[in-house]
Formats: C-alpha cells, sequence, structure tokens
C-alpha cells in the first residue's frame, strides 16, 4: 500500500518549508518502519523507489512544480530509473534522503537522489521524469516557463549523458518478451 500518511506529511512539511528552484537540493526524512522491511528485516528495495518518490514531492512542492502540474492538468511520470544499493537500512534507522534536479534535455528531467542513515549513503537512484500533458511530452522549457524559473542547467554531467546513451543500446521490447513471443509461436 501506498504510505499515505507520509505523503500528508511530506506535503505538510514541504508547504512549511521556504521555497526552492528546480536545481536547489531538498532533504526529506523518515524513519524505517516495520511495513518497510523485507523478509531480511531490511528496508524493502520496492520500498526504496517509493519512499524516492517522496522525496521528489517535497522538491516538486518547494519549486513550485506541483502547483503547476495541477493547473494545467499535467502529470508527472518516471521513464526510467538507475538504482545503486549499497548498504543496508534496519528497523528504525532514520534515513535522510536529498533529491535535487541535475539537468535536462529535449523531453526529461534528470533527478538524482540519494538515502544516508548516520552519514553514511545506503543507496542512490538517477530518475529520468518527465511532465504529461493530454498531448503528449511536455518539454522542460515549457514547465520551466510555467514555474516561473529561469533555466539554472548548462548542459548534462557527463555520468547522466552516459546513462542516456546506454539507455539507447537497450533493447525494447525487453529480449524476454520476444522470447516468449517466439516460443509461444513455435508451439501453436
Amino acid at each position: 500500500m501506498y504510505p499515505l500518511f507520509r505523503l500528508a506529511k511530506v506535503t505538510w512539511q514541504a508547504n512549511k518549508q521556504p521555497s526552492l528552484t528546480i536545481a536547489d537540493k531538498s532533504t526529506t526524512e523518515f524513519y524505517c518502519h516495520p511495513w518497510d522491511l523485507d523478509i531480511f528485516n531490511e528496508l524493502n528495495n520496492g520500498r526504496v523507489l517509493t519512499l524516492y518518490d517522496l522525496g521528489r514531492t517535497n522538491l516538486g512542492i518547494r519549486c513550485g512544480l506541483m502547483k503547476v502540474l495541477a493547473r494545467h492538468q499535467w502529470a508527472l511520470v518516471v521513464a526510467g530509473s538507475s538504482v545503486r544499493y549499497r548498504k543496508r537500512v534496519h528497523l528504525f534507522n532514520k534515513i535522510t534522503m536529498h533529491t535535487q534536479c541535475v539537468g535536462f534535455d529535449d523531453k526529461w528531467l534528470y533527478v538524482e537522489q540519494s538515502m544516508w542513515v548516520k552519514g553514511e549513503p545506503t543507496s542512490s537512484v538517477l530518475i529520468r521524469a518527465g511532465i504529461t500533458s493530454k498531448q503528449g511530452i511536455v518539454s522542460p522549457i515549457r514547465v520551466l516557463d510555467a514555474i516561473q524559473q529561469s533555466n539554472p542547467f548548462t548542459e548534462l554531467p557527463m555520468w547522466v549523458n552516459e546513462w542516456v546513451d546506454s539507455e539507447q543500446h537497450r533493447p525494447w521490447p525487453p529480449l524476454a518478451g520476444n522470447n516468449e513471443a517466439e516460443t509461444a509461436q513455435q508451439s501453436v
């Protein structure tokens, strides 16, 4: 189940915190609760991604993006991610999450996030996010205009460009799906 109480708390806190630009870093704090654990008594990897959603919500509220999404009836979507898990998060650990947009290209915003426990990084994610309307993808430049912010970025960091490039070589549809279709056709 989606953590609705945490979402309400993040929303309430973000509305009380100072405004940010889209390029600023936001910080959100959580505790690892019993319902966040997997069978190995550590923070579940799926829950990690859900908590990262809440970090992006905090930044989105504080930079004015969420109001613009509501006003224009736009939506925010995740179109890709790359996650690194490096340290376990245990029950009742206090998690400090940092969220920052690191740039954009012609279609996508790139958001880097990390979780920390006791000053040590535990995981990080690079998110490719898009803003959609009924007409399709909304360009990041149009989004910046809508939130009344100038472009704070020059170019994407090299490591983001390398990830974007590697994603271009990844097969779509997934190979497993193609093999299943071929197997199904061969058995008919």
